[in-house]
């Protein structure tokens, strides 16, 4: 099985883009880090292809996963058979809120 292409959507130190992180992390999978704070065209690219302005947005093999947390992202991973269920914890909280200076 070939590996999913996946491009993340993310903020640098929001809760729900760290959970989307930890996530990749616990199924050790590659993935595009696209920093949409930074740089503003990547979060013009994030809205056009999702539809909305919210982040995390996640890219699956072109299926989008739009403002999701990690436990989302990786529902969707399990159910579509792109990882393993496994009883390793994440190495990080996988739904936490943006704190109030994060929100976009």
């Amino acid at each position: 099985m070939n590996p999913p292409k996946i491009i993340a959507y993310l903020k640098p130190s929001c809760g729900w883009s760290q959970g989307v992180r930890a996530i990749m992390r616990k199924y050790t999978l590659a993935y595009e880090d696209r920093d949409v704070i930074n740089n503003r065209s990547l979060h013009a690219e994030m809205v056009e292809k999702s539809g909305q302005m919210l982040s995390p947005c996640v890219e699956i093999d072109g299926q989008m996963l739009a403002d999701v947390s990690g436990d989302e992202v990786e529902a969707y991973l399990l159910k579509a058979g792109l990882v393993q269920a496994t009883a390793v914890a994440a190495d990080a909280p996988t739904n936490q809120a943006c704190d109030a200076h994060h929100h976009e």
